[in-house]
């Protein structure tokens, strides 16, 4: 694959989320789960590939979100070179898949879908040392009136 100067360089702000995380999920600041994540370089560099899965822990996860449980997750995030856009592609262990599009500019990380009946975003900042991710997803039924669905928190382990 052929990138430009300019595209290799936003390409290579995914270095960002490059390693292996724990990802704690909260609502309202009520711990729901735990889960280990790796972001990883496709082979030939053109993608970064995450795949998540739950943890097991001494948690006291809610009824609601075990049913509602999207793990394994497997997300493909890749670069259009012409726009400079990222996008990210989803499935889950609901047989849930879904198209996002990214922005990941120091320090913040946002994530969004504008889909009729269903718009979801995530914003995130990284900390200083780009060791912790701190973010909330939130949805929307109309994409104006939004309201938080979970607290996640990834704290890199390598």
């Amino acid at each position: 694959m052929t990138h430009t100067n300019s595209a290799k360089a936003t390409l290579r702000r995914l270095d960002a989320l490059i390693g292996e995380w724990t990802m704690h999920a909260s609502i309202g600041g009520t711990p729901t789960g735990l889960a280990r994540t790796t972001f990883r370089w496709s082979t030939e560099g053109a993608f970064v590939v995450q795949h998540a899965d739950s943890e097991t822990s001494d948690i006291d996860i809610p009824a609601g979100w075990l049913a509602n449980s999207p793990f394994p997750t497997t997300t493909i995030i890749g670069l259009d070179d012409d726009s400079g856009e990222f996008t990210m592609l989803y499935a889950d262990g609901r047989d849930v898949s879904r198209v996002y599009r990214m922005s990941l500019d120091d320090p913040t990380w946002t994530i969004w879908r504008a889909t009729p009946g269903f718009h979801q975003r995530f914003t995130a900042r990284f900390d200083s040392a780009g060791t912790t991710i701190t973010g909330t997803w939130e949805g929307s039924a109309d994409g104006t009136r939004w309201t938080p669905d979970f607290e996640v928190t990834y704290a890199k382990i390598v």
